[in-house]
């Protein structure tokens, strides 16, 4: 595996005949030509001066092929190619992407985890792959990195690719078929605390016949296995509603493990067929199929709870739960190219899929004052089927005056029947009943989605330095469902124009300026509009009562909100870029967004049909105005650009600073959801001259954030700094080797929040340890 063209060094080599010689490559001097003079030559001409028979070293410079992309579009995008994807040897794309400018990951460090753009969370950023969006329950970690071809990051939308990106749009492009043969085989087994997991890929490419009939095969069977530290608690304070005295206080604190254990097997394909016309046909198939289990096991303690507060003492002491899950997508799309005429070509997308997700859980709670016998068992089945289908028809017009039209109606749906058997036996009675929270909202779901566009947009160039971009997209989204509660519907539609230009400050574009007026939009998802009530496990309705009673704000109940509108946004982005003469790039963006009806879900007092008391309920809410701003910064050199002596060795940095306020909630943390107030990387990777070995290293850091979640709630979200390490042997073409470390110097980390209701305050956190990620790996080009 080499690195970029631009960031190597070639070692001595005899020059090749000048017919064949890449344009971008420097020959050696005839040996009758001296070498210009120097007032101070480098060690490499003084040894060339010593031994005429040793070769001067030959700087192939030239621009990486994703640098090319990102400088020739006009709307703001960034591109990951193959080798930056395989640079770190990452096991996940949430890895590869933590490293980009203003791109954070949810979930523990070194595990990836739910990307989102500008550090802003709750579906803000627009995921497809291959320009679809994939069906509910999707994560992005589930493409194992060896399935990718490219990462396109968009900053701001256009209508081709959708207004759904009030943050940014990342789409992932799978593996093409490409008119060279490859064969590649990687063997690689991690390491995390002890446990060992394998995984394997293989990635077939190939040519069929002269025509251009090509095709591509990759399979990826993985395995996960994990162990984490359950370690939480809740510290509740009452205080006298008149004078303010505290009255009393209980804490409750919970220990334990939990452990997941997951296998996975993914296969996308791609066949490309050359029709005669200059036409194109393409299948690709897409499946994935996922097996896991999951088990956890944990102790409660609490202190002394005053008896007119009983309700809020622990039912239970421990419990034990066991799980298992089984999940299966297959997809297929087609996608035909005809050429209508000479500029005109029209791009016919059919997809259709089906993802199917099983789980089975067991949970048992027992409380020591009646030992042997458990306080309650739950048993829990759930199936989920989910069928998809979409229409894409594009059509594409180049005109003489430098414009290029392209006009296209998409249609998408999806339909989701999910079923749900829930039992369970009290202690007290031994009696076995259905789920009390199922008695009045039912079991079964079915709920479909459908969504429309059309979209027309225009780009343009005037001269050789401006270009411009002018879009338009209509969508309208339709979400119905029925269950016990009767009927739900959501209809919205929303118009969005959309306008970039770039400005290139010399003809050769290495210094250009962009700008962006855009608007974006975020839909309800199908679990805000439909979200079934989930009652909280510590203070859940219990027989031989009908009805619940109180709960606290900290331990919340769950249900959906069928009222919702999206959330309307307006964007403004500025940027410069300046292209270095190694490869590099020097970079500032500028960005900007005013949200309107901005969702969140919040926990309130409600009168509630199960209860017999108001009940703190978590569920969506339009909660009016939000704005959101920033800066992100980036570098990308090879140090011998601004250093003579230094090794050509490949920085890359960038810093983004964010901010942000929500109307209606105090600050000084009114921030949007998960959006921290900066995030930094800086990395190197350095090829050695004298070894085939590369070795890279970088920094991924993001400090502690806190949220004003509502007037009652803030949060507390833990900083992260994650240490990758990797080291790359080739020992051939066709064999090279890779170590890899992923979070090399871990950190705990956690969350916190304090809640503040009339007469009580709750502070709570939840900690657990994080584990360097090891990762040996095989890669063969047979």
């Amino acid at each position: 595996m080499s690195a970029p063209a631009w960031s190597q060094s070639a070692p001595p080599a005899p020059p090749a005949p000048p017919a064949t010689a890449p344009a971008t490559t420097t020959s050696p001097a005839p040996a009758a030509t001296p070498p210009a003079p120097r007032p101070a030559p480098s060690p490499a001409r003084r040894d060339a001066a010593d031994n005429p028979a040793r070769l001067d070293r030959v700087e192939i410079q030239g621009t990486s092929r994703d640098d090319d992309q990102r400088r020739a579009a006009t709307a703001s995008k960034i591109v990951i190619g193959r080798e930056e994807i395989e640079r770190y040897g990452d096991a996940t794309i949430g890895e590869v992407l933590k490293r980009l400018p203003g791109v954070t990951t949810g979930g523990r460090p070194g595990r990836g985890g739910e990307v989102r753009m500008r550090g802003m969370g709750g579906g803000y950023t627009q995921i497809l792959v291959n320009g679809e969006r994939m069906p509910p329950g999707f994560s992005l970690d589930e493409l194992p990195p060896e399935q990718i071809e490219r990462i396109e990051v968009m900053r701001a939308p256009t209508a081709e690719f959708g207004a759904r990106a009030i943050a940014g749009t990342i789409n992932v492009v799978l593996r093409e078929a490409l008119q060279r043969r490859l064969n590649e085989l990687r063997l690689a087994s991690t390491f995390e605390r002890d446990h060992v997991t394998p995984h394997l890929s293989w990635t077939r490419n190939d040519k069929l016949d002269d025509q251009g009939t090509a095709y591509n095969l990759t399979v990826n069977a993985m395995q996960h296995k994990r162990l984490d530290d359950i370690a939480s608690q809740s510290l509740t304070s009452r205080f006298d509603t008149g004078t303010g005295a505290l009255q009393s206080q209980t804490l409750l604190q919970t220990r334990g493990q939990s452990a997941d254990e997951r296998k996975s097997l993914n296969l996308t394909g791609r066949l490309q067929l050359r029709l005669e016309g200059g036409d194109t046909l393409a299948l690709q198939p897409f499946v994935m199929v996922n097996r896991g289990r999951g088990a956890s096991s944990a102790r409660q303690t609490q202190s002394a709870v005053p008896d007119e507060n009983a309700f809020e003492r622990i039912k239970y002491d421990s419990y034990t739960s066991d799980s298992s899950n089984r999940a299966a997508m297959a997809r297929l799309n087609l996608q035909w190219n005809k050429r209508l005429d000479e500029r005109t070509r029209l791009e016919t997308r059919l997809g259709a899929g089906r993802m199917t997700m099983d789980g089975d859980a067991h949970r048992e709670e027992d409380l020591d004052a009646t030992p042997g016998l458990f306080f309650r068992t739950q048993d829990d089945t759930t199936k989920s089927r989910d069928t998809q289908w979409s229409v894409n028809l594009k059509l594409n017009h180049q005109m003489d005056n430098e414009h290029s039209l392209v006009a296209g109606v998409e249609g998408e749906g999806t339909t989701r029947e999910q079923t749900r058997g829930c039992t369970e036996v009290y202690g007290s009675t031994m009696r076995r009943d259905n789920c009390a929270f199922l008695a009045d909202f039912g079991e079964n779901v079915s709920a479909s989605t459908r969504r429309l566009a059309a979209y027309a947009q225009d780009e343009w160039s005037v001269g050789k330095q401006w270009g411009f971009y002018a879009g338009l997209r209509w969508e309208g989204i339709q979400t119905e469902s029925s269950n016990n509660q009767g009927p739900v519907k959501n209809t919205s539609s929303v118009l969005t124009p959309l306008l970039h230009g770039v400005y290139k400050i010399d003809e050769k574009s290495r210094e250009q300026i962009r700008a962006s007026l855009t608007r974006s939009y975020k839909a309800p998802n199908l679990n805000d509009v439909i979200g079934r009530l989930s009652i909280n496990s510590q203070f859940t309705c219990q027989p031989p009562a009908t009805l619940c009673g109180s709960n606290l704000i900290n331990y919340p109940d769950r249900f959906g909100n069928p009222d919702l509108k999206p959330e309307m946004a307006t964007g403004v982005e500025i940027g410069y870029e300046k292209y270095l003469s190694k490869g590099g790039l020097l970079s500032v963006n500028f960005f900007y967004r005013r949200i309107t009806d901005l969702i969140r879900a919040q926990a309130q007092l409600e009168t509630v049909p199960y209860a017999t008391e108001p009940r703190w309920v978590i569920r969506p809410r339009n909660i009016g105005n939000a704005t959101t701003r920033g800066v992100e910064l980036e570098a990308k050199f090879r140090l011998d650009e601004y250093f003579a002596d230094a090794l050509p060795i490949n920085v890359r940095s960038n810093l983004s600073l964010f901010d942000s306020s929500v109307d209606g909630i105090r600050g000084p943390d009114n921030k949007l959801d998960q959006q921290p107030r900066y995030t930094a990387n800086l990395g190197a990777d350095y090829r050695l001259r004298s070894l085939p070995l590369t070795l890279g290293a970088s920094l991924n850091y993001t400090p502690t954030t806190l949220l004003q979640q509502s007037d009652q709630v803030l949060n507390e979200i833990d900083k992260k700094r994650v240490i990758d390490v990797s080291a790359l042997w080739t020992f051939s073409s066709a064999v090279a080797l890779r170590l890899a470390a992923s979070n090399l110097v871990p950190l705990s980390y956690g969350n916190g929040s304090i809640a503040v209701t009339p007469g009580r305050l709750v502070t709570s956190e939840s900690t657990g340890r994080s584990f360097t990620v090891w990762t040996v790996r095989l890669e063969l080009k047979v």
